[in-house]
Formats: structure tokens, C-alpha cells, sequence
């Protein structure tokens, strides 16, 4: 079968823009001799539509859609996701569906059998599962097909939730000639290889070709990776689609001879996924330019460089905040990033509006010491100007904390805290160096000595981060082991040979600051268990 796989980026809602898309790549696929095009799950409205699907109307915009992807099906077979009434009287009233479709004929839909509520997921929340698995007959060839889920439970690798029905029982005592997925699957470091496993264990039990079509983009938080495949019924890759970018693709399992793929390094995947993420977030909402508050240090150097790369340089402004404590170095470095990546810079320094603050309040502090209060007043400074400057040009203001920062708290509400979205609060500190270091090697942006020196805030004199917090190098696994794989105090202590006392405030610090989370922007998610996303 010459089989058309169409890994495309909907915008969710925009059910009339995806369709063109959905037609044009039809008529290519069609052109191109294919026998069926494939799309990915809910490729008509785009996934997740979440409460979209409860708007009245929504659900007829997609129905009308689907005609007119029907009407443009003549020659060729169709198989495209979306949601739909499918009211059985005893459960919800709509289906997360595949529309099977052959020369402009609606055969019939296949609805998700295995609905998923965990994680960033909460399908049952709208959704019936689906009754019973067809076998569809397109081209003289027996097809099942399944939606994303419908394929990971029962095969010994990932067990996240347990469902009463396994859909390829259905398939293993009804051979078929070809399985197709259809995926809305999101990414987060690793995916790409389980779902490669995902696929073997499919071929396994049903000895037949697999063909898997996933979704691209960004989705707010959320980042799709595309990263669609077939392969044949004895396990061998016969063709893998692009990794965060639409693809077009077309393999003839009769014919296709095994492929091979070199997976990217793990800093370039990082890097590809959050400036895909970004790049979606500016577009689909119709935003164009960035402001960054570059420091002199390593998270905003990244996040320029991500920024830049996303966005292009001359949409990408770096704001310069220098307070009494500021080291020549960091503003240095923070000109040479800025240079190096040829954004533009605007400097300017809060050391009247700081002391005119400190001026104000001098009464109610009573001649107190100064901590953390006098230091919180410059990150709020800071964060009033890049907010007007945002306010003023419509550029939006972008956040530059990190996984291990927002964990315990160290950032300063209403200061770095703000921002429209957390470019690297789903990356550990550990994970920020990284790309650094890799954005220092292929690219060479961002400077040797940020990369070198110990990371600080510059809010008092000679001030290190590990000053108020542990080590990175101990508080990144801490973070990791509690909050994504959700380990013991007594296993995190055993594992990382560090005191329980440290364990216990480390673990106190991540509840204690739930709050300020509830209130810092989204974060581009790459991680199985981020804050801003499915935890």
C-alpha cells in the first residue's frame, strides 16, 4: 500500500484553517499516486481542544469541515482526527473519533477506545470510549486503526492507567494487514525512544506494518514532536518524519526498504523542542516581538538564544536592569551574548528608582537590617520595567526562571517571576548549563566565562546561589527524584547520600511555594511531570 503520512501543525480551534491544510495535503497526496493519507489524531480542530468541544457550535464547525474534507477525498482514502456527537444515551455525548474516508465516502469512524486522565491529559473528562474495533477494508487491505493511547497500555513498558480493554486483542484474533495510530502525543525527553518500543511490542503481537502519524507543535505548554514513522511487519523502520517540523511523507510498504535514523544529541532536542514551542506560542496568538531581561548569567543568555532563534534577532530585545551590585563582568557578558546573537539592547539602570523606593519605605522598616526585602525591591524594579517596556511595544515579556529555581521558591513574585511564558522552567538547572554549553559549541552565542562563572543573582554584595539554596548539583536531582518520579524522602537520602534534614527542607521549600507557581507564567513543557502542566 503506498500510504501518505501527513504530520501537520493545526492551531486548536482554527477548525477552517486546519481544514485547507487537511485538503491541500489530500490533493498532493493524491497527485503524488498515493493510495491513503493519514492525519493526526483530532487534526481538524487540533489537540487539546479541552472545553472548546463543550462550546455550542464547536462540534457542528467540525462536523461541516469534515464534509468538505469527505467532498475533497475522490480517488484516494482518508483517515483524519476529530471529535464528534456520538451520543449512546449512557455515557458522555461526544467521541475522540478517526474518520475513515475512501473516494469521497464516509465509511464510518473509529472512536479512542482508551481515554487517558493523567498527567496533561483528561480525555474522559468529554469523551465515551469507544464500544468496539473495526476492521476497515481500504484498497483491498485490512486496516485497524487506533488513537494514540489505544496502543501504550498492556505492553509491559509504561503502565500510567489501567483500562478494562485492550484494543489489539481485537486485532490479534482478527489479523489485520496494517495497524495505523493516529497520535496527538506530547513530548518530553525520551519520548521519541518509547515510542519507538511502544511500536515494536504493536508489531509483535500483530505482525504486521505499523504506521504512526503524530502531531507537531506547540500547543501553549504543551510541545508536539512530530517524529512519525512506519514500519514493517518485521520490525524494521522504513521511515521516520522530521522532529519538531511539519513533514510530508510517503512509503510503500510493499517496497520500502529499511532506513535508519541518527537520533539528535540531547541538548540539540532540547534546544529544536522549546524554540519550536516558542516560535508557536508568538505565532498562534498573533504575537510577534520578545523582551528579555539579559543579566549577565546563564538563563537569560539561553533564553536570548532560544528567543532569537525562534523569533528572529530583530524581534528579540535584550533589557539591561544594572544595579549597585552589578559586576562590570555580567553587563560584559550580557553586551557580548546580545552581540554575538545581533539582538538589540536597551540599558537601563535602577539604581535612582531603587534608592528612591528604599527612600519611601525607610520609615516602615525602622532602621531594620537589610535581607531579602531590600533584595526582592530590585527584581520588582526589574520586572516594572520590562513590563512597560512590554506594555509600550506589545512585545511580550519572556521568563527566564529554571525547573530548579521555581521548585523552592527562588524567585521573587511580581519581579522575575513575570512574564508571559517560562521558556526554561520545565529545564533543571543541570539542563540549562547543557544547552549552554552546546549553544557555545555549535553557535558559539553565548560567552565562555557565564558558562564558567558561579551562578548569582547580584542582589547583594558578592552574593552565590548557594548562598540560600543547595548546590545545583544536589538540588537538581532532589527536584527531579521528587517531583517527576515522585521517590521517598528515605530513597532521595539513600540514593543521593545527603541528610534527611536537607531532604525534608528541600521537599517543605517545593509545597511551601506552590503558591508563587499558581502565579508565574506557563512553561514550555519537556519534562513527564512540569509544574505549569499535568502535575
Amino acid at each position: 500500500m503506498r500510504i501518505c503520512v501527513s504530520q501537520l501543525n493545526p492551531t486548536i480551534g482554527a477548525c477552517r484553517e486546519n481544514t485547507k491544510k487537511i485538503v491541500s495535503e489530500i490533493e498532493r497526496a493524491r497527485e503524488e499516486k498515493a493510495d491513503l493519507v493519514i492525519f493526526p489524531e483530532m487534526a481538524i480542530c487540533g489537540y487539546p481542544p479541552e472545553d472548546l468541544v463543550l462550546h455550542a457550535g464547536f462540534i457542528d464547525t467540525v462536523r461541516s469541515a469534515l464534509d468538505d474534507i469527505i467532498k475533497a477525498a475522490q480517488g484516494i482514502a482518508v483517515i483524519v482526527g476529530l471529535p464528534r456527537r456520538a451520543n449512546s444515551g449512557i455515557d458522555k455525548p461526544l467521541a475522540n473519533s478517526a474518520a475513515v474516508i475512501d473516494n469521497g465516502v464516509l465509511l464510518g469512524f473509529q472512536d479512542k477506545a482508551l481515554l487517558p486522565t493523567y498527567d496533561v491529559f483528561d480525555e474522559r473528562r468529554f469523551f465515551q470510549p469507544a464500544f468496539q474495533e473495526t476492521i476497515w477494508t481500504l484498497r483491498g487491505v485490512r486496516v485497524g486503526v487506533t488513537i494514540c493511547e489505544d496502543i501504550w497500555p498492556f505492553n509491559g513498558i509504561i503502565n500510567q492507567q489501567c483500562y478494562p480493554y485492550d484494543p489489539l486483542c481485537v486485532f490479534e484474533k482478527n489479523p489485520i494487514d496494517l495497524l495505523v495510530n493516529i497520535s496527538a502525543s506530547p513530548y518530553s525527553v525520551g519520548k521519541v525512544a518509547v515510542r519507538k518500543e511502544i511500536i515494536q511490542t504493536a508489531i509483535n503481537r500483530l505482525h504486521c506494518p505499523v504506521v504512526l502519524c503524530n502531531q507537531v507543535g506547540g500547543q501553549d505548554a504543551l510541545i508536539f514532536d512530530g517524529s512519525s514513522c512506519v514500519y514493517s511487519a518485521k520490525g524494521e523502520l522504513l521511515h521516520h518524519g522530521q522532529c519538531f517540523a511539519t513533514d510530508h511523507f510517503i512509503v510503500d510498504t510493499e517496497t520500502a526498504e529499511a532506513t535508519s535514523v541518527v537520533p539528535l544529541e540531547p541538548a540539540a532536542e532540547l534546544f529544536y523542542a522549546l524554540v519550536m514551542g516558542l516560535r508557536d506560542y508568538f505565532t498562534k496568538q498573533g504575537f510577534t516581538k520578545a523582551i528579555v531581561g539579559l543579566s549577565g548569567g546563564v538563563d537569560s543568555s539561553v533564553v536570548a538564544s532560544i528567543a532569537a532563534c525562534a523569533l528572529g534577532k530583530n524581534n528579540v530585545i535584550g533589557m539591561l536592569l544594572p544595579s549597585r551590585f552589578t559586576s562590570s563582568k555580567s553587563t560584559e557578558d550580557a553586551l557580548a551574548c546580545a552581540g554575538n546573537l545581533g539582538i538589540n539592547t536597551i540599558e537601563i539602570p535602577i539604581e535612582k528608582v531603587f534608592q528612591a523606593h528604599l527612600d519611601t519605605v525607610a520609615p516602615f522598616f525602622n532602621d531594620t537590617d537589610a535581607h531579602c526585602v531590600e533584595e526582592n525591591i530590585q527584581a520588582r524594579l526589574r520586572g516594572i520595567l520590562l513590563m512597560t517596556y512590554s506594555n509600550k511595544t506589545g512585545a511580550l515579556v519572556l521568563n527566564t526562571s529554571n525547573k530548579s529555581e521555581l521548585a523552592v521558591g527562588y524567585s521573587t513574585l511580581y519581579g522575575d517571576s513575570c512574564g508571559a511564558i517560562a521558556v526554561i522552567g520545565d529545564l533543571l538547572k543541570r539542563q540549562v548549563y547543557e544547552l549552554g554549553f552546546w549553544l557555545l559549541k555549535t553557535a558559539g552565542w553565548i560567552p565562555l566565562r557565564v558558562l564558567q562563572r558561579p551562578p548569582t543573582a547580584e542582589l547583594r554584595p558578592n552574593q552565590k546561589d548557594s548562598d540560600t539554596i543547595p548546590e545545583y548539583s544536589l538540588l537538581d536531582p532532589l527536584v527531579e527524584g521528587y517531583v517527576v518520579d515522585g521517590k521517598s524522602p528515605e530513597l532521595l537520602v539513600a540514593e543521593l547520600n545527603c541528610p534527611m534534614s536537607t531532604v525534608q527542607d528541600i521537599i517543605r521549600k517545593i509545597h511551601q511555594n506552590e503558591y508563587k507557581r499558581r502565579q508565574c507564567p506557563i512553561a514550555l513543557r519537556v519534562s513527564e511531570k512540569a509544574f505549569s502542566s499535568g502535575r
